[in-house]
């Protein structure tokens, strides 16, 4: 009896074994093979000219789902029940659900930046607290890169919930650059010079034209503003031109000129 007893437990042990190290390799092989579907939906042809924030938003989705799909599928192999394993997802859900409002909450927002498409891949955009180029929208969260190169992730919930300032969708932006010249230089010769220095850029557009305004003036200095329009390619490089073609033009008429830094989108 004891010698069967011995006999029976080993075969168990064998058997369950046995399935343990294939149910091991099935896993180690299906991630390989999620990884490199994932990868090559990344990189395939058919997907190449598709929107970059879909794309990435699918490719995150595909990689979750697989993946549960592959951990059923071995416990399934191992004799797990299928009845009974849906019961206890069914259940685990529930509880995992209440205790990851916020993840439930991101992949919400990730589905409504898809849909509403605030912004989208290669976007600069500032959300309040946060400011870059939109480098990938997941599942999850959605990742910028800052002008300095800082990979900064975002929650998707906190984007579809703050007011985001999207920099690259319009076609121009205008641009308000602030001066201070001498109290007692002429305020005509000066918004001339202004206008001169904007005219000599190709960078700053003709319509709307540029405009010269005075804002305030005491008995130390005088505030001049220059507000012009440009490409939104040439934001960035119109800003440093206007500031030395205007400190050019002021010396050429006499008056002295403090750039005050101050640009407005």
């Amino acid at each position: 009896m004891l010698e069967k007893i011995i006999e029976s437990v080993t075969s168990f042990a064998l058997s369950a074994g046995v399935k343990i190290l294939i149910s091991v390799a099935i896993l180690v092989v299906g991630f390989k093979l999620i990884k490199f579907l994932t990868r090559k939906i990344k990189t395939a042809q058919s997907t190449k000219h598709s929107d970059p924030s879909v794309k990435s938003f699918l490719v995150s989705f595909v990689n979750i789902a697989l993946k549960i799909v592959l951990i059923v599928t071995v416990a399934a192999y191992l004799g797990v029940p299928m009845a009974s394993m849906i019961t206890v997802l069914g259940s685990a859900g529930v509880a995992v659900g209440l205790a990851l409002q916020g993840g439930l909450s991101n992949i919400a927002g990730g589905i409504m930046i898809l849909a509403f498409r605030p912004f989208s891949v290669g976007d600069y955009i500032d959300c309040g607290t946060s400011s870059g180029t939109v480098h990938a929208i997941g599942i999850f969260h959605t990742t910028l890169i800052t002008s300095d190169g800082v990979r900064i992730t975002i929650p998707n919930s906190v984007l579809t919930s703050s007011t985001v300032a999207n920099y690259s969708i319009e076609k121009v932006r205008r641009l308000d650059l602030e001066f201070r010249a001498a109290y007692n230089a002429n305020p005509d010769i000066v918004k001339s010079a202004l206008l001169n220095a904007a005219g000599s850029s190709d960078m700053v557009l003709r319509d709307p034209a540029p405009k010269a305004d005075m804002l305030e003036s005491n008995a130390v200095f005088t505030k001049y503003r220059l507000r012009i329009w440009c490409n939104r390619d040439d934001y960035y490089d119109v800003q440093p031109y206007l500031r030395e073609a205007v400190k050019v033009r002021l010396d050429e008429v006499g008056a002295s000129v403090q750039y005050l830094g101050k640009e407005k989108a």
